[in-house]
């Protein structure tokens, strides 16, 4: 007995060693994860600061000296470019090199090395984008500029010196947790970065959807369910801004596409909800004389953030802003003499185009009444665990062929045309860094037209002040020359007339200066009139963002950066401003029970104010949702093929003006409905929802708790997160707090002889969850505070805020 005993004992002593280096399915080697000194319990960090530290640091020129304010926010002193980009990316990486990993590899395709099969899809998806063509491109387009070129690579060689320093103990949690270790950072690795901001913000289409719309209703419904401009909208250049320029020809649709539109024809979707605002205000409106700038993008929210702020300077540079873990310069932010910021333009650069193939070898393709060469490129994606998937993407001159076949397609749940080439801006060479290392350094209103020269993509809504009293605002990037509703629908690959026909010149592209009603704004919204003489999109974000930023400044007087605070925090509703009157005049409250009358009462008196303890918001979004879906559902509901739902706009605009609209009869009953129906119907929906879900009207019925919100971690890891807690707004209010998105960070600065910045990002400096500044600043965003910013003036300048001095030396 005692052998066996002694037997069974190692066996299990054996089998505990195995299994504790062994990865069972997304579960580490724990081991290796619980090991005292190499495993996550050397991620916990002190929340104690080394007052003064002082290191070697190979690869620098000279001296660079580092202070960290309370939230760790590094003030970079160098003295020349070299050490500032070097610092800049050692420092980066030491607080987020995760982060900058595990999002270069989602952009090149590269997540089945480290997470496994589960993977796949998404990197086959990325690699059949042409991701890699378009960070190629862009990299080339970078190493032409003998100053980008050194700015790059002193970057990146900053990076690796903090990789060098690495030992497995020193590896971020989620290294540990994936068990792999981190590899060389490359120029191409930043280049990455922009295609994967370009395709969040300019890599949806909806041209699948709208081309099965056509089909299905031929192009008379088409064109009057989908008009090219809303029926509400308040432009981002103010409407009757005159063009001072001579417009380019524009091009013209083939006869094929006018005769599609006459007859009718026998993706990834954009994601909606995905918005920004900036506005900038004239010194003849503030309290100083001098302008006050405002800037929240709004993306999808993380822990880490995908903003890290820091302070830059150097001989001919001190900047304060936020910049992309991953990528050189400050992205937005101020200097001493100017201020700019970006909202998401949704041009519209991302075409699809049917390609005829000669036979089955798709080895040639029809264009231009020729057949013309296919080419081929393999792509090879390393999985964990498994053997390399090869993959085989035919190029046109269009570009790749996304999904040439359709269970392909299906499998990766992708909802993007198949048998098309993909023509996206991109792909093409480019050199954006080039704008913030100009925007950095800017002095006036000419450097940052100068700036945005070498802007490309995504396109984005530029927004400027200067202590000079200038403003302005120019939707700006390189935009395609094209006809009006060029991309709408899916195009013929073979006619030369449907490719893009050139660029509209940067000096044409919308923008305007110092208007006479004292600011400028954007909220995602149309760009322009319709006097502009060229097509950029023909759908936008809903006005209602715009049109309440617009209403608030233009009544503002003496107005401080508190007072651009509170506008960034604002959750009055324009659209039940707009609907819910109309809403409640074809409501029959006869036909009401006595629960759904109670909420028809306290809908009345709400206030339109999304705030987190608002009944009424729940309420009137519920009901809104409801009377949406009951409208179109019937229609546009398709098991077999994806459509295109109606814009919220459009929605309106036949509540408003044609309540006996065809729409809102219901075509699966046999009686034939009218607005009122549907109206009756969704608020009764809506109301009986909440008791359901909610319980008898009361505080469970609060905004706030119908609409829960969670900071979650960037690889959704349990527990990394912030947990849901209460917000107001929602995804057509100021402050657009809806499904994850929101203000990834807000920042007010006011411009004069002495400039100051105020800002907050939703979490924290460190990309560690074991450290203090993982989320240190979550609670003042949740609050709807800013910070003020330390900017210094110089390496000596003594501040109570400064916790550490970091000198650094070769």
């Amino acid at each position: 007995m005692k052998v066996f005993k002694a037997v069974l004992s190692a066996v299990i002593t054996l089998a505990l060693i195995w299994a504790l280096q062994t990865k069972f399915g997304d579960i580490p080697p724990l081991g290796e994860f619980l090991n005292p000194s190499t495993g996550f319990w050397q991620n916990a960090e002190s929340k104690n600061i080394i007052p003064e530290e002082d290191f070697k640091l190979q690869g620098l020129q000279g001296k660079v000296t580092v202070k960290f304010d309370e939230n760790m926010v590094p003030h970079i002193f160098a003295d020349n470019d070299h050490d500032l980009y070097y610092v800049q990316g050692y420092l980066t990486a030491k607080a987020r090199l995760w982060q900058m990993d595990i999002q270069t590899r989602s952009a090149a395709g590269r997540l089945s090395e480290v997470v496994g099969p589960k993977a796949l899809e998404v990197d086959r998806y990325h690699r059949r984008m042409g991701m890699t063509l378009g960070a190629q491109h862009t990299l080339q387009g970078i190493i032409k500029d003998p100053v980008m070129s050194k700015v790059i690579t002193a970057y990146s060689d900053g990076v690796n010196a903090y990789i060098k320093q690495l030992k497995p103990g020193g590896y971020p949690i989620e290294f540990k947790l994936l068990n792999y270790a981190p590899e060389e950072w490359k120029p191409i690795n930043s280049a990455y970065l922009l295609k994967l901001m370009s395709e969040t913000l300019a890599g949806g289409s909806n041209e699948l959807a709208m081309t099965n719309v056509l089909d299905k209703f031929g192009a008379k419904v088409t064109n009057e369910l989908f008009p090219d401009y809303p029926m509400h909208e308040d432009p981002i250049i103010p409407a009757g801004t005159k063009w001072d320029f001579k417009p380019l020809p524009v091009p013209q649709p083939p006869a094929a596409f006018k005769a599609q539109m006459l007859a009718g024809m026998k993706n990834k979707d954009r994601v909606e909800g995905i918005g920004s605002n900036n506005w900038a205000v004239s010194g003849t409106k503030t309290a100083s004389g001098y302008p006050i700038l405002a800037n929240d993008p709004h993306l999808n929210l993380t822990l880490p953030s995908i903003w890290y702020q820091m302070q830059m300077t150097a001989p001919g540079v001190n900047v304060y802003g936020v910049t992309l873990p991953g990528a050189p310069c400050i992205v937005i932010g101020y200097n001493q003499k100017v201020s700019w910021g970006v909202t998401n333009v949704d041009a519209d650069i991302l075409d699809w185009y049917q390609i005829k193939f000669k036979d089955a070898n798709r080895n040639e393709y029809w264009y231009n009444n020729k057949w013309n060469k296919v080419e081929r490129k393999i792509e090879t994606i390393k999985i964990l665990g498994q053997e390399a998937v090869t993959d085989t993407v035919l190029y046109t001159h269009h570009g790749p062929v996304v999904y040439d076949n359709a269970a392909m397609a299906k499998k990766g749940r992708i909802n993007v045309p198949v048998g098309n080439a993909l023509r996206w801006i991109a792909h093409d060479e480019s050199d954006e860094f080039k704008t913030f290392y100009l925007l950095n350094r800017a002095k006036n209103y000419t450097d940052y037209r100068q700036a945005l020269r070498y802007y490309t993509a995504p396109a984005q809504n530029f927004i400027f002040a200067s202590a000079d009293n200038d403003i302005a605002i120019t939707p700006n990037g390189k935009l395609p020359l094209k006809y009006k509703d060029q991309g709408k629908f899916i195009m013929d690959g073979s006619n030369p007339a449907n490719d893009w026909q050139g660029w509209i010149p940067y000096e044409q592209n919308p923008t305007v200066k110092n208007p006479p009603r004292g600011f400028v704004s954007s909220a995602n919204q149309s760009s322009t009139d319709q006097t502009y003489p060229y097509y950029i999109n023909w759908k936008f974000a809903g006005y209602e963002r715009g049109k309440r930023i617009n209403d608030r400044l233009a009544a503002m007087s003496k107005a401080t950066a508190d007072s651009m605070r509170v506008l960034q925090m604002d959750y009055y509703s324009i659209r039940a401003q707009d609907i819910l009157p109309t809403m409640l005049k074809y409501l029959d409250a006869s036909k009401l029970d006595d629960a759904q009358l109670a909420a028809l009462d306290t809908l009345k008196k709400w206030d339109r104010f999304y705030g987190v303890k608002s009944l009424g918001a729940s309420i009137f979004s519920t009901w809104w949702d409801k009377f949406y879906n009951f409208t179109w559902r019937d229609s546009f509901e398709d098991k077999d093929k994806l459509l295109y739902y109606p814009t919220a706009d459009r929605t309106e605009a036949l509540l408003m003006k044609e309540p006996n609209s065809v729409w809102f009869d219901n075509k699966n009953t046999p009686v034939k409905e009218a607005a009122s129906d549907i109206i009756l119907a969704s608020f009764t929906a809506a109301i009986n929802e909440l008791i359901k879900e909610q319980g008898n009207m009361g505080k469970a019925w609060r905004w706030g708790n119908v609409k829960p919100f969670e900071v979650k971690h960037l690889g959704n890891v349990p527990g990394l997160g912030s947990g849901n807690f209460a917000s107001g707004g929602s995804g057509s209010t100021v402050n657009a707090l809806i499904d994850g998105h929101g203000p990834s960070w807000r920042m007010v600065v006011q411009l004069g002889p002495q400039v100051k910045g105020y800002g907050i990002i939703p979490g924290g400096q460190s990309g560690n969850p074991g450290s203090f500044f993982y989320d240190d600043m979550l609670k003042t965003w949740q609050d709807g505070k800013l910070k003020e910013l330390l900017f210094l003036q110089s390496a000596t300048q003594n501040s109570t805020r400064i916790k550490r001095t970091l000198t650094l030396s070769k």
